[in-house]
């Protein structure tokens, strides 16, 4: 097959991560040919493909394919990606985040391209939008809906949100969840004491940790508001913060504020292949995100063999089983979190018997080798 990926840009992130596997996986194991189309890395996130993990994946960058919305830019973009793509003549083209998907999706049906995939990582409207962004967003997904021939949603939550948006039907929809590299986080506590050394964390320290980058609606104001009542009842509790952005100072003077700043540390940006030697070192994971399709931390703390606390959004549902896997907390509840940051950080064996569920429940369902044959399996049932 011939096939062309467009996303907004490869920052340092979840999409981007399952992108670049699908891509990689389709050349060396399929044989197939591929072509990753891609605006600037721009953002404090960090440049994926700047870390040379594109390998053999062709790049076609657009300069003027942004994240912002730009109607001039945004019509140059749509006419560079006419080009590359009439070039290119794909059997396929897959696209992936909101701006891509839009221009993408519109750019190859014009161009009568046989198979138009879509990914869904995220919805681009949400509940904490103001009323007229939000109708608005609904109103370009929908009008992108109807010019693709599929759309691949990364945890059923998403389908749900879609369909309860009549953004499309529900017979558009295919669950697949995001691929990953499983076998650093399955020897992620290798290196555990080491990893926790050079972080200054002592033996009697438990460790809750967060990736997500310091940014609005990620939650770390919760966590840092649940701190005081969890190092009271725990006082060898550490909260290691993985990850960097816009809101390390304020987050900074709350910790101060609320006396919990020692209990905090916090490792700043790190490249990913560092995130599961940082896993190694935790005892759980906490995702106090607001909104996410299915955040990759939550599989990745499984397959290291701890247990999430999260908040009951979006896809945590499908892969936090309450009380089995860890714990769902109502959003912005700060008493029911810090009762379960309690509850985990207390209870050694809950802890280890939650991992080990984790662990053997979604090994296997979450290898990018599973998401890439399943996702082919998409384009060859549309093919033909």
């Amino acid at each position: 097959m011939r096939i062309a990926h467009v996303i907004t840009r490869m920052i340092i992130g979840g999409a981007q991560e399952n992108t670049l596997f699908n891509c990689q996986d389709l050349i060396s194991d399929y044989g197939d040919e591929v072509l990753l189309i891609t605006g600037p890395a721009l953002g404090p996130e960090g440049d994926l493909l700047g870390q040379g993990r594109a390998h053999e994946v062709p790049i076609e960058l657009i300069d003027s394919l942004r994240r912002p919305i730009h109607p001039w830019r945004d019509w140059v973009a749509a006419r560079a990606l006419k080009r590359v793509l009439r070039s290119f003549q794909p059997d396929v083209v897959h696209t992936h985040s909101a701006k891509g998907g839009l221009i993408g999706r519109a750019v190859a049906w014009s161009l009568g391209v046989p198979a138009v995939v879509h990914t869904i990582h995220g919805a681009p409207f949400h509940d904490y939008q103001n009323a007229a962004a939000r109708r608005f967003f609904i109103g370009c997904e929908r009008w992108a809906a109807r010019r693709c021939h599929r759309m691949i949603s990364v945890a059923d939550a998403m389908t749900e949100l879609m369909v309860n948006e009549s953004v499309a039907p529900r017979s558009k929809f295919t669950t697949i969840y995001s691929g990953m590299d499983v076998e650093p986080f399955l020897a992620a506590r290798e290196n555990r004491e080491k990893q926790r050394r050079e972080l200054g964390l002592a033996d009697e320290h438990v460790v809750i940790g967060k990736v997500a980058r310091l940014f609005h609606l990620k939650g770390h104001e919760d966590l840092v508001r649940a701190a005081p009542s969890v190092v009271t009842a725990f006082p060898q509790v550490r909260f290691l913060l993985v990850g960097e952005g816009i809101l390390r100072e304020p987050l900074l003077q709350l910790m101060n504020d609320l006396g919990v700043r020692e209990n905090f540390v916090l490792t700043g940006l790190v490249p990913p292949q560092q995130v599961p030697r940082l896993m190694g070192a935790m005892d759980a994971l906490v995702h106090t995100s607001y909104r996410e399709g299915l955040a990759r931390a939550l599989p990745q703390a499984f397959l290291s063999g701890i247990p999430a606390i999260s908040y009951d959004v979006d896809g945590a549902k499908e892969v936090v089983l309450d009380g089995e896997t860890g714990f769902l907390v109502s959003p912005a509840d700060i008493s029911q979190l810090a009762e379960r940051l309690i509850q985990i950080c207390c209870d050694f064996e809950l802890r280890q018997a939650q991992g080990r569920a984790g662990r053997q429940k979604f090994t296997d369902q979450f290898r990018h080798q599973t998401m890439t044959r399943q996702i082919r399996d998409v384009y060859s049932e549309l093919l033909r």
